[in-house]
């Protein structure tokens, strides 16, 4: 991801600012304040709080990075990048969510690079409350995958983990004579009402939305709104005790996200999966019900490749694979072609899909980028499959590699990458990131 490099010390100072912010952004109106009543606290309530504990929120990411990657000053840039990333995400909830007045508000995604998004899924979600009604309507769009979760809130232990979550498929909603959609979601379909319905399961605190993209240049993504039918539409002016409550939970919902996943990678390392892949059950962390994620860590040497291979089943809904950095980023799919999918990738005539990760481009079609990271992680996505296989990894000397493919895997020239990569991203650009 090509952003502002933001350090570790950086972050600390930007802190510094919020801790006065409060008091500045009033200036003009703080002699006028004094004069009148008296009063000489100027400090905005709950904000030097906030400030302050966002302050070593530095110093806790760096102490949980692996000792190999501590004193790296580039990674340490990088997690100052995903510190805002979290406080963005973060802040855009804060803001914005509202049982009573809801809004799909986005999640993760390039700009909110946070719990190493999915390259092909834009994901938003909702604030409800588990004893409401809620009306969702919208047109559906042409994706493969377009499906609703239902998410309680995590578990208390100390490991983070979520109640398996219900998952609704809009595939199965009517459409009216204009291709519309409209569910009702609540805990009891009400009487005579002969609609489609979607139960709200009990402790339900979020809507998921997660809507994926397999052919980006012909798919059409869906829309989608959300409104609470139980409570009046309008909505009243939020109380001083309502805003503040919402600053108070932010620093801790910040650190949360920010810390949540850094070591997985390291843990991969550590279990032995080094250009080696394991399959993996999200379940329990919010991961799509009925899809197998197989990954593992990766680390190479400019003049080395990674030949990565599977037959691929039938009937699959949905297949992926992309690339992560060491602190679980995705790595930039937008400008790089470190993600590929089932309509993107070409699958041999033995039926087997064969992907090269490596610096340089070998120029074949399936290389995945590993944009200037020596390691990372690799993950891959099964869904609805006849089989969930795990891929083969082999190392090879770059110089080597084709060598090691079939003999009729095409070659893609330099001009030919440049062209495939600009449009790419302009597939990608032209999808909601909200």
């Amino acid at each position: 991801m090509k952003c502002i490099s933001l350090t570790l010390p950086a972050f600390r100072q930007l802190s510094a600012v919020f801790l006065g912010l409060g008091m500045i952004v009033t200036a003009t109106q703080v002699n006028f304040a004094q004069a009148a009543s008296g009063a000489t606290d100027n400090s905005i309530p709950g904000w030097k709080q906030f400030a302050a504990q966002l302050g070593d929120l530095d110093t806790k990411f760096v102490s949980l990075l692996p000792e190999r990657l501590r004193n790296d000053p580039q990674v340490r840039a990088e997690a100052g990048r995903l510190l805002l990333e979290a406080l963005a995400s973060k802040t855009i909830w804060a803001i914005g969510s509202d049982p009573d007045h809801p809004a799909f508000l986005p999640v993760s995604q390039f700009y909110l690079n946070v719990g190493q998004p999915n390259a092909d899924t834009t994901y938003r979600s909702a604030a409800i409350d588990a004893t409401g009604s809620y009306r969702i309507r919208g047109q559906p769009g042409s994706l493969r995958i377009l499906r609703l979760g239902l998410f309680a809130p995590p578990r208390v232990g100390p490991a983070f983990s979520l109640p398996i979550p219900t998952y609704y498929d809009f595939k199965a909603l009517h459409l009216d004579a204009q291709g519309r959609f409209d569910v009702l979601v609540s805990p009891e379909r009400p009487a005579g009402y002969k609609g489609d319905w979607w139960q709200l399961k009990p402790n339900t605190e979020q809507l998921l939305l997660r809507q994926v993209a397999f052919d980006w240049a012909s798919e059409r993504d869906p829309r989608v709104s959300i409104e609470r039918v139980d409570r009046p539409v309008y909505r009243p002016r939020p109380t001083a005790v309502d805003l503040k409550k919402r600053l108070d939970k932010l620093a801790d919902e910040v650190s949360n996200a920010a810390l949540l996943l850094i070591d997985h990678v390291e843990n991969l390392r550590k279990q032995g999966y080094i250009n080696k892949l394991k399959l993996y059950d999200y379940s329990h962390q919010g991961g799509l019900i009925g899809q197998t994620y197989f990954e593992g860590a990766y680390e190479l040497k400019p003049d080395e490749a990674l030949i990565v291979e599977a037959k691929v089943p039938a009937g699959c809904t949905y297949w992926s694979i992309l690339l992560a950095d060491d602190i679980y980023e995705t790595i930039d799919w937008y400008n790089n072609q470190s993600s590929l999918n089932g309509a993107q990738a070409r699958v041999d005539p033995d039926g087997v899909v064969r992907y090269v990760i490596s610096a340089k481009d070998p120029g074949v079609p399936n290389w995945l980028d590993t944009a200037g990271y020596n390691s990372g992680a690799i993950q891959g996505r099964w869904l609805e499959c006849s089989d969930n296989p795990v891929p083969a990894v082999r190392k090879v000397n770059f110089a080597d590699l084709r060598a090691n493919l079939p003999p009729d895997t095409p070659a893609i020239s330099a001009q030919q990458r440049e062209e495939l990569v600009r449009e790419r991203r302009s597939q990608v650009q032209q999808r909601p990131l909200w």
